[in-house]
């Protein structure tokens, strides 16, 4: 049995990915710590097979905030009980690596993106480059790494020079799919943050073209308000809707009403063109077709499981014709439904958490 301390920079209640991590890690007999923030709209914990601790910053964005989140992060590891830590993201490996190193203590990092080249560095050359800084002092030399998809363990592994372990951000299996009421309107879904670069514009803007069709965007981000803004500029107040932040079981629920799944990136930074977004799997878990980007993990996917509808071209046109199309070929439609439900099977946390179980037995 291990102590293992969890560190993540985000609201522990939405973070899917490392709930399952956790919860697979103590149902496997060890004890764990899930550390992450608190926020002013936080919802109270739920209950898990895990510790967890949350912390309530001064400082919520800006480099005041990552500066803050490491000195508070370093206090908790140089004072904990811990024989592993685990940490999420180049934005808390900084004071895990630290402290792993002068405590004689196993480190795992785990990488839920290309962070040097995430959108919101793009275009700031100065922050870009610090951390990257960062990057090449933390990340080269840790032993025991983990990713998101091949793509990223390829690009990442080569720049800093180790190897990643493939672990995919894939739900727990469901016995629910897709299940549409009685309704007139063919309902599409996007899940995540509402942020740039997630062809969320492009999204709404399709909906002009789209008779007897809804929109339905769960969650919210820095682009919330001009998002909303953009669909009363434009008159779409009656096909689309803001769900707002949703806990997973009512984020669940929505998607099993819906049509199809939006997960629709901009080429803009190598982190969304290598990326596998968590909603494509659950899309696939939930039975539901999607429009995915002719990106290299999709169109992997793709050709084994035959799951996305994939777009060359992040446009309201594209969008609007590649709903169309498949609105009027229903044995097209129903194809792709069928092959999310049977891959479904394969492409699970129950399966996926035999890759992360085997990298914690390699510890010892």
């Amino acid at each position: 049995m291990k102590r293992i301390l969890c560190t993540v920079s985000n609201d522990l209640t939405y973070d899917q990915r490392m709930i399952r991590v956790c919860s697979t890690l103590a149902k496997a007999g060890h004890s764990v710590t899930l550390y992450g923030r608190e926020l002013p709209e936080s919802r109270p914990l739920t209950n898990q097979p895990f510790a967890q601790r949350r912390m309530k910053l001064f400082f919520n964005e800006g480099k005041l905030f990552y500066l803050e989140l490491n000195l508070r992060l370093l206090g908790v590891l140089l004072f904990c009980k811990f024989d592993v830590v685990y940490a999420v993201d180049l934005d808390t490996l900084l004071p895990a690596r630290l402290v792993a190193f002068f405590r004689r203590k196993k480190l795992v990092f785990d990488a839920h993106e290309y962070f040097t080249e995430v959108p919101e560095l793009v275009g700031r050359p100065f922050s870009k480059k610090a951390w990257e800084l960062a990057a090449r002092w933390a990340i080269p030399g840790v032993k025991h790494a983990i990713t998101v998809g091949q793509c990223l363990a390829e690009v990442m592994g080569e720049r800093y020079g180790l190897s990643f372990t493939v672990v995919r951000n894939l739900p727990f299996k469901s016995a629910a799919s897709a299940t549409k009421e009685n309704s007139q309107s063919f309902v599409l879904i996007y899940q995540g943050v509402l942020n740039d670069g997630r062809g969320l514009e492009e999204s709404i803007l399709a909906m002009r073209q789209l008779d007897g069709a809804e929109l339905w965007l769960c969650g919210e981000g820095d682009l919330s308000q001009f998002l909303r803004d953009l669909v009363v500029r434009h008159g779409l107040g009656d096909k689309v809707k803001f769900m707002g932040k949703l806990p997973p079981d009512k984020l669940a629920e929505l998607t099993n009403k819906a049509d199809l799944g939006l997960n629709l990136l901009k080429k803009k930074g190598l982190n969304y063109y290598y990326s596998l977004a968590n909603k494509a799997a659950d899309y696939i878990q939930a039975g539901l077709p999607s429009l995915a980007m002719r990106f290299p993990e999709y169109v992997k996917l793709n050709e084994q499981y035959g799951v996305f509808e994939l777009l060359d071209d992040l446009e309201p046109e594209q969008i609007a014709a590649a709903v169309k199309a498949l609105r009027s070929n229903k044995n097209r439609y129903d194809e792709l439904a069928a092959n999310c439900r049977k891959a479904a099977t394969e492409l699970n946390w129950e399966q996926e958490s035999k890759r992360l179980l085997e990298l914690f037995d390699r510890l010892d």
